[in-house]
């Protein structure tokens, strides 16, 4: 009998994560992440974050969701580039979030790494609030 690979890759753990957040599966978002893991969105102090330390563990992962992801009518993740090296993967472009009828557009650079085991150590995000919000905008049907 075969055993089945399972791909450890920061590429996988990316894709899995925008499926995730596209799907708006709060539980498989969650769960990609190792238990000490910490999301950065953005890297910073923020409205969101205002210490800059990072969302660190599963149950800060998921209150990030649930201020973010949560309120969000869609997500969509439009990156015109990645580069993977070692266990970290980059993307370029844009995330487009449409919220209480607007659309919004963070353009940057977007980091994950992975353990040993494929989970997501860190999920970084290089965006400027402030040049997200000038792209602010009534989403149109």
């Amino acid at each position: 009998m075969t055993e089945t690979a399972v791909d450890r890759t920061a590429r996988a753990a990316s894709l899995a994560s925008q499926s995730a957040v596209r799907a708006k599966d709060k539980a498989t978002w969650v769960a990609l992440f190792a238990t000490d893991g910490i999301v950065e969105d953005p890297v910073g102090p923020s409205g969101f974050d205002p210490e800059g330390v990072g969302h660190r563990g599963h149950e800060a992962i998921g209150a990030f969701w649930d201020k973010t992801v949560a309120l969000a009518e869609s997500i969509e993740f439009r990156f015109t580039d990645s580069f993977a090296c070692g266990n970290e993967i980059a993307f370029t472009g844009l995330i487009r979030t449409t919220m209480a009828g607007h659309v919004i557009d963070a353009e940057g650079v977007f980091t994950y790494r992975v353990d040993t085991e494929g989970k997501i150590a860190a999920l970084r995000a290089f965006w400027e609030v402030e040049r997200a919000m000038a792209t602010t905008r009534p989403a149109t049907t």
